[in-house]
């Protein structure tokens, strides 16, 4: 059956992530980066709304990964081609073609190893992280009014890093298994207090530090283990 709040939900982001294309055509990209920020908030109610209101649906499943793809593969490549790649001609072009591509591949992947999948971890950069990634860019240099051509090559190195980290192997911690429930020290409390507060003051430079954070904290932990194993292997030996 198709149920209506949790596709109200789907139907929002998708939304957001046609008007962040609007507003780039437009020139706003502050705009354009804040809308692919609220399509990543409204995606991840409406998978809630839809387990907490027992109406989860193959129709709304499939919904859910073509708004996503709207909202965090063909957005992003977009804002960011006409904000900062376009004048790179075809260099730009294919960047932002592979974030969109892979923004894709890592959507199928994910829906066809939905049985299958460690829920603990995520197998390559999730899309609303990668988008995320580069709305942030966007939003912080319109922020500051960072302009040049160093600026342009760094949107193509974060815009390749975002697209291919999606279609890595690299394991990201999807969160999942975190309890709401359970008690936290006062510090950890204090911490995440500070942490709102510093997002309210500067919400872009925060979103955008974070979702870098979370980006390369795959590649780390990669390299943890693989060092872990190394020392492991030669201890036995």
């Amino acid at each position: 059956g198709i149920y209506l709040l949790p596709n109200l939900f789907t139907t929002s982001a998708l939304f957001a992530g046609f008007y962040a294309i609007v507003q780039a055509m437009n020139g706003q990209f502050e705009h354009a980066a804040v809308a692919i920020f609220v399509a990543m908030v409204l995606d991840g109610i409406d998978g809630r709304v839809a387990r907490l209101t027992h109406t989860q649906s193959p129709f709304g499943a499939e919904y859910d990964s073509l708004s996503d793809m709207v909202s965090f593969g063909v957005a992003p490549a977009l804002v960011v081609y006409v904000w900062a790649l376009k004048g790179m001609g075809k260099l730009g072009w294919i960047a932002a073609f592979i974030f969109c591509a892979s923004a894709a591949l890592r959507l199928a992947r994910f829906n066809t190893q939905l049985d299958v999948a460690d829920k603990r971890w995520f197998q390559g950069l999730p899309s609303p992280s990668a988008a995320a990634v580069v709305a942030g860019l966007v939003w912080v240099c319109v922020e500051f009014e960072y302009k040049g051509t160093d600026l342009t090559w760094l949107a193509w190195g974060v815009t390749l890093f975002a697209g291919l980290s999606m279609v890595s192997n690299i394991p990201y911690y999807s969160f999942k298994e975190v309890n709401m429930r359970k008690s936290i020290p006062f510090v950890a409390l204090l911490l995440i207090i500070l942490g709102f507060a510093w997002l309210a003051y500067k919400p872009p430079v925060v979103l955008f530090l974070f979702f870098v954070t979370y980006a390369l904290s795959g590649y780390v932990m990669t390299v943890i283990r693989f060092a872990k194993r190394d020392e492991a292997k030669s201890k036995q030996e």
